[in-house]
């Protein structure tokens, strides 16, 4: 028995192939691109595991995923290989709609002939589950309820765009071939090995290297934050026990501004790495102008997981940031290498106009 998982090299999938070697024995094949987020130094510690095997490639190939569906033979295929920041698909939507939306269709056209090769068993026990986010739902008013899996879509940035797109590949080929495949929408994510162009991360490594904390806005867009084990744990459980053709949204029921998420950080790290000149990082809170078309609020309802499958997030918000500052806290090395020339060139890309 084996599992392919595509995009492992990445912070969800990194998180997630080290918590499923942690919790069972089943052999992990990972396919990474290995992009500006891909990074193998998140799975250094599996060096040398027989359990483990990485390969570098691009959902996109179909001659390298008809090889390792042929040779490896797994079970099930879990997609996490995606571009997956708003701002960069602002300034470069092609490469979203090429990995997102092309390589998606490129990799379920692998999966069904591999699936439809397959005796009778074999089928029965196949999944396909698809990662993607809430942002397919567009934005909530104040007030309103939380997204169900019912919520239409309305996607309002290329990113969003490209992913509402790949899901609905993934539905028809479902319906149309019969592909046993699963859908999961999660909400904001946060925790180890998370690249700092994300709002998390990009504070805590901002505020040690006595940088500007940018804040967009108002810094009042509302997020349910989400600790990335709990998001691992809840997918573990939907390749269980999910059914075919379903969508499971998975959220933290954290709903809380940026702002507030800003203020959180800085209190952490004036407990637990004060400046040497004894001020608050909190001094170095920057408010720059919002990006374009920036959604105002998001809000998973995770009640179908909890009921259906009996998952519900085992951190809170408070005990998950704290455990997230701590990790970064620990690992200046990793910090130092992911920062690199093409970086810091991005973040002057981004972030040089927008001082207000």
């Amino acid at each position: 028995m084996t599992i392919l998982v595509t995009g492992g090299a990445g912070f969800i999938g990194s998180n997630f192939i080290i918590d499923w070697l942690e919790a069972r024995d089943e052999p992990v094949i990972n396919l990474d691109k290995l992009t500006y987020a891909g990074n193998l130094e998140n799975l250094a510690g599996l060096r040398g595991d027989p359990r483990y095997a990485f390969f570098q490639g691009d959902i996109g190939d179909r001659g390298l995923i008809e090889r390792l569906l042929e040779k490896h033979q797994p079970r099930a295929v879990i997609n996490f290989a995606a571009e997956s920041h708003v701002d960069r698909s602002i300034h470069g939507p092609g490469d979203f709609v090429q990995t997102n939306i092309v390589g998606t269709f490129n990799l379920l056209e692998c999966v069904r002939a591999y699936f439809a090769a397959m005796d009778d068993s074999g089928r029965a026990a196949f999944r396909f589950l698809h990662v993607l986010t809430d942002e397919v739902y567009g934005s909530l008013p104040a007030g309103a309820p939380a997204f169900a899996e019912t919520h239409r879509y309305e996607p309002n940035s290329p990113y969003s765009a490209s992913k509402a797109a790949s899901d609905h590949l993934v539905r028809a080929y479902h319906h149309t071939y019969g592909l046993p495949a699963l859908t999961t929408n999660c909400s904001n994510n946060y925790g180890p090995y998370q690249f700092p162009e994300k709002l998390i991360p990009l504070m805590i490594v901002n505020a040690l290297a006595g940088e500007r904390l940018p804040v967009y806005g108002d810094g009042m867009q509302i997020r349910d934050w989400l600790y990335v084990s709990d998001h691992c744990a809840a997918i573990r459980r939907v390749l269980d026990a999910g059914r075919p053709g379903e969508t499971y949204n998975i959220g933290g029921w954290n709903e809380k501004p940026n702002l507030d998420i800003v203020r959180a950080i800085v209190g952490l790290l004036d407990e637990l790495r004060p400046r040497s000149d004894g001020k608050s990082y909190g001094g170095q809170i920057a408010y720059v102008a919002d990006r374009p078309g920036h959604d105002r609020r998001y809000a998973i309802d995770a009640g179908k997981i909890e009921r259906e499958l009996g998952w519900r997030p085992a951190e809170t918000f408070t005990s998950g940031i704290r455990k997230t500052v701590l990790w970064y806290l620990d690992h200046p090395d990793w910090i130092a290498n992911v920062r690199s020339g093409a970086y810091r060139d991005w973040l002057e890309k981004n972030y040089a106009d927008r001082s207000r």
